[in-house]
């Protein structure tokens, strides 16, 4: 009898029933995995999570989405929207319901909690370290999670298990079969350093050159929205006139930083711009990216729906997902069953290689 499960956590539910449907397909089952759960609020702005279902030898994979901000609750009769603090709480509240029960649980946050607060500097709190080994702490065995800010995060649970995956073949592959694009005049670009390994990633995936990189010179006397303002970006690479650009980067916030990256490759006489990033929040409204799509500053953004979209932003033109729901489930049936995830990590697809050799 199959003991493979899933939590679905409210914040996860669009991207668990996907992963649901094809779970049941791999594994020929017509039964759904799913275990029902309620997450409870109290008014007072407390809460709780029951399980419907035995969990008792179970192997259980927990899905969530802790950027999903849709989520409301009352709290003292107000209208409350639920922060990433809160569906972080609610997994744990979720592994103490489970009890250690199951015969394996599992974690699935393909966004991760706190990733932007990977390191420390000063006296100032390590966030995504500390709830790293929380979840181990309450029965964790396996962490899946995509794209993560910075991957050396994983250190703070040196002993356990921790995997990274990626989605840039999905994604590359709609780019390839909806864009008219050569490699011979597709260059990529890095918004920063620190995405410079990605962006190399993509480029390699693509078979096509890395264009170069800009420079991020902050204002370090003044912080708003919690980190230092841009005051201008320097570009350091290759003549980008004429060329097709793709600007890589693991999330996109409130975009400013993107675009003002599109709006200098623009002043230099780049062509159409492409932005690629696992994860789209737009933290400050699409407006911005409309207006900037009208103007002709960008051509698309390539992303997934591994993580909460807006509803309005799903409608526009200039945004393509990416359905990354059969790749998750084929990850999790290969914990299930304790395959290798070694070829999952370095597979690449018919199309991609194709447009790279040609």
């Amino acid at each position: 009898m199959n003991n493979l499960k899933l939590i679905v956590m409210e914040n996860c539910r669009e991207l668990g029933e996907k992963v649901n449907f094809h779970l049941k397909e791999l594994m020929g089952e017509n039964d759904d995995l799913i275990i029902p759960i309620e997450e409870v609020k109290f008014n007072n702005g407390e809460g709780k999570v029951v399980i419907k279902e035995s969990v008792r030898k179970k192997d259980i994979f927990i899905l969530t989405d802790p950027m999903n901000h849709s989520i409301t609750y009352k709290m003292y009769n107000y209208i409350n929207h639920k922060s990433p603090d809160d569906h972080y709480v609610d997994v744990i509240r979720t592994l103490c319901a489970i009890r250690n029960q199951a015969e394996r649980t599992s974690l699935v946050m393909p966004f991760l909690y706190a990733s932007r607060q990977h390191k420390r500097d000063g006296r100032e709190s390590l966030d995504c370290a500390v709830a790293l080994q929380e979840f181990i702490h309450q029965g964790v065995k396996n962490i899946i999670t995509f794209d993560v800010h910075d991957s050396n995060v994983q250190n703070a649970i040196p002993a356990s298990s921790f995997d990274n995956f990626y989605p840039t073949n999905i994604i590359l592959e709609k780019f390839i079969t909806l864009e008219d694009v050569k490699k011979d005049n597709l260059l990529a670009v890095s918004p920063d350093n620190g995405a410079l390994k990605r962006t190399r990633f993509y480029a390699n995936m693509l078979g096509c050159e890395l264009g170069g990189h800009f420079e991020k010179h902050r204002d370090v006397y003044h912080v708003v929205d919690g980190k230092n303002p841009i005051l201008e970006h320097e570009y350091i690479g290759k003549d980008v006139k004429n060329k097709d650009i793709i600007i890589v980067d693991d999330m996109i916030a409130s975009g400013e930083s993107m675009l003002d990256v599109a709006k200098e490759l623009k002043k230099r006489g780049a062509n159409r711009i492409y932005m690629f990033s696992a994860y789209v929040m737009f933290t400050k409204g699409i407006k911005v990216f409309e207006d900037a799509y009208k103007n002709g500053l960008f051509t698309k953004i390539f992303t997934t729906n591994l993580s909460y979209i807006l509803e309005e932003a799903k409608e526009k033109d200039w945004l393509e997902i990416a359905d990354c729901s059969e790749y998750l489930a084929k990850i999790i049936y290969t914990f299930h069953i304790g395959g290798s995830v070694s070829p999952i990590l370095t597979a690449t697809s018919e199309v991609l290689e194709n447009f790279a050799k040609n």
